[in-house]
C-alpha cells in the first residue's frame, strides 16, 4: 500500500526522501485500512523507514502481534537538489532538466538524486527478499513511486508507463506470490471501512 496522506502545500512541491509527517487526513486514512484489514491474519509487516510510511503502518496494527519491519529498500525516489523545490524554481535554477526528465521519466536523474530505474532495481529487490522470508499474508507500506515501479516490473510493463498506474494517497494493492508467476490482484483501491479487499 501507499502511505497515508500528507500536508497540502501550494504550489506543490517535489518531496522525495524528504521525511514528512501524515496529515490528520492521512491518519485518518490509516485508521479506515485499520478497519478494513482487521480480518487479515498478517504474519508480518514491513515498511519504508521514512516517518510517513512507519506511522501508517503502526497505525494499522495498533493493537495487534504482527512484527513491523523497515525496510530503506522500500524508500521513495531521492530526488537530490530538487526535494522541497517547487517546478517553477527547479527550471529557474537548472535550466532544461525538467523537460529533460519529462523526456525520459525513467531514465533520467535529478543532481544528486536517482532515476525511476534506480528505485525500482532496489525496490524489487527488496520486494523478492520479503516474500522469500515470507509465509502468509504481509503488509507491506511503500510510496506512490515505489509502487509504481514495482506494479510496472510485475506486470511488465515499460517503466516510462509508470504514471500511468493511479496510487492515490493510502491505497491498497493486492499480489498474489503463490503460484508460479506472481499475479497483480488488485490496484489503487481506496481506504474505506465499507470494502472487502479479498473478497472476490
Amino acid at each position: 500500500m501507499r502511505h497515508g496522506a500528507l500536508p497540502q502545500v501550494f504550489p506543490r512541491r517535489f518531496v522525495g526522501q524528504s521525511d514528512i509527517a501524515l496529515s490528520d487526513q492521512g491518519r485518518e486514512q490509516a485508521v479506515g485500512l485499520a478497519s478494513a484489514l482487521a480480518g487479515i491474519p498478517f504474519e508480518s509487516a514491513v515498511s519504508s523507514d521514512l516517518a510517513r510510511c512507519l506511522e501508517t503502518a503502526r497505525i494499522i496494527l495498533a493493537g495487534r502481534d504482527v512484527p513491523l519491519r523497515i525496510e530503506a529498500g522500500l524508500r521513495e525516489i531521492r530526488l537530490g537538489e530538487w526535494e522541497g523545490l517547487t517546478v517553477a524554481e527547479v527550471r529557474k535554477r537548472f535550466p532544461g532538466h525538467y523537460e529533460a526528465r519529462g523526456e525520459d521519466i525513467a531514465g533520467f536523474r535529478p543532481s544528486g538524486g536517482e532515476s525511476f530505474h534506480d528505485v525500482q532495481k532496489r525496490a524489487v529487490a527488496a520486494l523478492e527478499a520479503i516474500v522469500r522470508a515470507s509465509r502468509g499474508e504481509v503488509l507491506v507500506v511503500a510510496h506512490g513511486g515505489v509502487n509504481r515501479c514495482l506494479l510496472c516490473h510485475l506486470l511488465g510493463m515499460p517503466l516510462g508507463h509508470l504514471f500511468r498506474l493511479g496510487q492515490e494517497y493510502a491505497c491498497l494493492n493486492l499480489l498474489d506470490f503463490s503460484g508460479d508467476t506472481p499475479t497483480v490482484a488488485r490496484v489503487n483501491l481506496p481506504p474505506s471501512v465499507s470494502f472487502d479487499p479479498f473478497r472476490p
